[in-house]
């Protein structure tokens, strides 16, 4: 039976610059990790090296998120990346390192399980953005409804943008600047042209969705109650896009998606690290 929902994108060791600690962790994972716990039917297209496979095998193993077992372990490291918080508890992740994400290409297998799917998100790291330009170019995403998240936007163009949105019918952004800045009209000029839905989320400031899907194309604008910060806002917008989806999935009704998205981005922030301690095995923080 095909996978009616999949998910592509890295899965990372995030180390905790001043702790000192390394857990299993990445947008992708962030997502999976929430599909799984409210029983969406998905399988994880992911790569991890075989460095340190056990940091993540027995995280999927516990939440149950299938997977594809003979491709999945790559040699080399795995992806990376480094997480510093501002004393506001305001994430700054960088230093991301691909490992063996570097040249990322699914095997036959996966190319069938992506065939065969109906809905396909991606987390869009550069090796990622090259796979879903070749899967486009190869047909292989004919008939998938294929959403993406662009993360924070910092190193993209405009023309990145559209270039990238030209294969997708749903984009994320979780935009790091002023609402008033002028890439976003940008944002929204290619989200119309193209016809595509893109969601741009701004923390507690607001969310703006392009709706270019409709007739007129329309900018709508929701609230976001703030709430005090108790853990930080890492894995917020992950958590997001995981409650829009599996929402919008279901009956299509942007306003309730919306409201699920916030939902859940609002619970992450009780939490000190993307995921809330439980989420974590004992024992499964590195210390370094």
């Amino acid at each position: 039976m095909a996978d009616e929902h999949l998910l592509l994108g890295p899965v990372s060791v995030d180390r905790y610059v001043q702790q000192g600690l390394d857990l299993p962790g990445g947008g992708a994972l962030n997502m999976a990790y929430h599909w799984a716990g409210a029983a969406v039917p998905f399988r994880f297209l992911t790569r991890i090296g075989d460095d340190r496979p056990e940091l993540f095998l027995g995280f999927l193993e516990r939440h149950g998120i299938a997977h594809v077992p003979a491709s999945i372990v790559a040699p080399g490291a795995s992806a990376s990346i480094d997480i510093v918080l501002n004393d506001d508890r305001q994430p700054w992740m960088d230093h991301f390192v691909e490992g063996v994400w570097t040249g990322l290409r699914l095997t036959d297998a996966e190319e069938t399980i992506v065939r065969d799917g109906r809905r396909l998100h991606v987390v869009l790291v550069q090796p990622v953005v090259e796979e879903i330009a070749r899967l486009a170019a190869d047909g292989v995403l004919d008939g998938l409804v294929v959403s993406g998240d662009f993360l924070s936007f910092r190193r993209y163009t405009i023309d990145r943008f559209a270039a990238t949105m030209a294969h997708l019918d749903i984009g994320f952004i979780g935009w790091p600047g002023d609402p008033d800045d002028p890439l976003l009209e940008g944002v929204r000029d290619v989200a119309f042209s193209l016809r595509k839905l893109v969601v741009v989320t701004m923390g507690a400031k607001s969310i703006r969705v392009f709706d270019g899907r409709s007739d007129p194309a329309e900018v709508r604008t929701f609230a976001v109650d703030a709430v005090e910060v108790l853990g930080t806002t890492v894995g917020c917008g992950d958590a997001f896009v995981a409650g829009f989806l599996a929402s919008f999935w279901r009956d299509g009704d942007l306003d309730v998606a919306i409201d699920r998205g916030r939902e859940m981005g609002a619970r992450a922030t009780a939490w000190l690290r993307p995921l809330p301690d439980a989420a974590y095995a004992p024992g499964e923080p590195v210390q370094r």
